[in-house]
């Protein structure tokens, strides 16, 4: 998949995106709002193992989020697997320089149209930590709805914290979705 937004392009990962991939991921603010498994520091090895891996999937469901010619974050979808076969975990990041620009809300949608349209999921949710009010807003301004707090569910840098439960319904999304 490769989608004009705008303001961004997503595009799969590719080689040579690895110098803008460690400028903009190897970022405390940017990490300290991600799950553990985002490396910090963010090395040139981190980098070639995420693109080397990007690249081998199929169905595509990671994608660079390209602006001015540059890989300047990631979004993506992990597919479930068994009985949630059909559903979905969203994730993004974008470099700190870039936040509040609308950026990933644009993101958001196209790779949430994308999920329901090209791989048929019933289910796409999110769970952002309760003190990312950026991402939180960026779900809410994409339809998904707040399905509960999942009270003392993670731990970040030593702390205990809550996390926001977000999703959105394949059937959600065809009453929302403006007809082509």
């Amino acid at each position: 998949m490769r989608l004009d937004c705008g303001c961004c392009v997503l595009r799969p990962w590719r080689e040579g995106d690895e110098p803008s991939l460690v400028r903009h991921a190897d970022n405390y603010e940017v990490w300290r709002r991600l799950r553990d498994g985002f490396p910090h520091p963010y090395t040139r090895a981190d980098a070639e193992w995420w693109i080397a891996f990007a690249k081998q999937q199929d169905p595509q469901t990671h994608f660079a989020i390209e602006v001015r010619g540059e890989a300047t974050g990631g979004i993506g979808l992990e597919l479930r697997s068994d009985i949630e076969r059909r559903s979905a975990e969203i994730g993004y990041w974008l470099g700190e320089d870039l936040w509040g620009r609308g950026i990933t809300t644009v993101a958001v949608r196209a790779v949430t149209e994308y999920g329901f349209e090209a791989l048929h999921l019933t289910r796409i949710f999110s769970v952002p930590f309760a003190t990312t009010s950026a991402s939180i807003r960026v779900l809410e301004n994409c339809g998904y709805v707040h399905e509960g707090t999942m009270r003392r569910s993670a731990i970040k840098e030593g702390v205990v914290i809550d996390q926001e439960l977000y999703a959105l319904t394949d059937e959600d999304f065809a009453r929302t979705s403006p007809v082509t």
